[in-house]
């Protein structure tokens, strides 16, 4: 059964934002973490259940929080030095072990309208007896290569929803794109051979796989895959994250460098 898909949530807005545009690191009143990622390198205090890392997204008067299980987004304000969020939404996976209390942790740093400090590459967050710093995420882990890298399907991609199961993170689809053009990898059952042209932020596939069967759940998540990797697709790599999207169908995956 799918156990992850993003909630949708309504955006309101959220007193106190900046009026400047989202890209820029700066406002009248100094830098901004605003249209930047960030992972944490460190946590003074009440640690992160299960290690972490802590990843926080600020995009479009949004923020985008995980701690190492489930997936948090909603409004943010960052006015007067202050992280103020508002109708936050999450994924609703559960996580094995201590990630499994990860989930707890990051409400009570966000709903605590914690601090906040920019140092160049350096924020720095205080609130709920934690203090946390990260670094921006194009420092900490730069973008992978598209090709020769090893990438891990995370996450599959739907017009309506981000979905993530256990049985995708059990499976754990792969494909890696060889310099030559060559593609493997696996589709979650089945072995994926074939081509792949790339074209700038353009890659058109051309896949083939073996025919073995397994579970239904496995073999569902195996066409998802399959039918993101189905023809042009456009590929966007932030850091350790590539995201590629099928414009045909609708679809498409996010993969995180193995």
């Amino acid at each position: 059964m799918w156990c992850g898909v993003l909630l949708a949530v309504t955006v309101s807005a959220v007193a106190g934002c900046s009026s400047s545009s989202n890209d820029d690191d700066t406002t009248d009143s100094g830098p901004t973490p605003m249209g930047k990622a960030y992972v944490s390198t460190k946590v003074d205090g009440i640690e992160i259940p299960g290690g972490g890392p802590l990843t926080l997204e600020f995009r479009d008067d949004r923020i985008i929080a995980n701690a190492g299980c489930n997936t948090a987004s909603g409004p943010v304000s960052l006015a007067g030095g202050v992280v103020t969020t508002d109708k936050l939404a999450a994924t609703l996976m559960g996580c094995p072990g201590d990630r499994a209390e990860a989930d707890a942790w990051i409400t009570g740093l966000l709903s605590s309208s914690p601090g906040w400090t920019l140092d160049g590459a350096d924020l720095t967050l205080r609130g709920n007896g934690s203090t946390v710093t990260l670094q921006d995420r194009k420092v900490a882990q730069p973008d992978k290569p598209l090709t020769g890298t090893n990438w891990v399907v995370t996450s599959l991609l739907r017009p309506e929803a981000e979905v993530r199961s256990r049985t995708l993170d059990e499976v754990r689809p792969t494909l890696t794109i060889g310099a030559d053009g060559a593609v493997s990898g696996s589709a979650g059952c089945n072995r994926m051979t074939g081509s792949a042209q790339v074209a700038g932020s353009e890659v058109t596939f051309a896949i083939g796989t073996t025919r073995m069967m397994c579970d239904e759940q496995v073999m569902e998540v195996e066409r998802d895959v399959v039918q993101a990797l189905d023809g042009k697709t456009t590929a966007t790599i932030d850091s350790d994250t590539l995201t590629l999207r099928n414009a045909a169908n609708g679809t498409g995956l996010t993969l995180h460098a193995q």
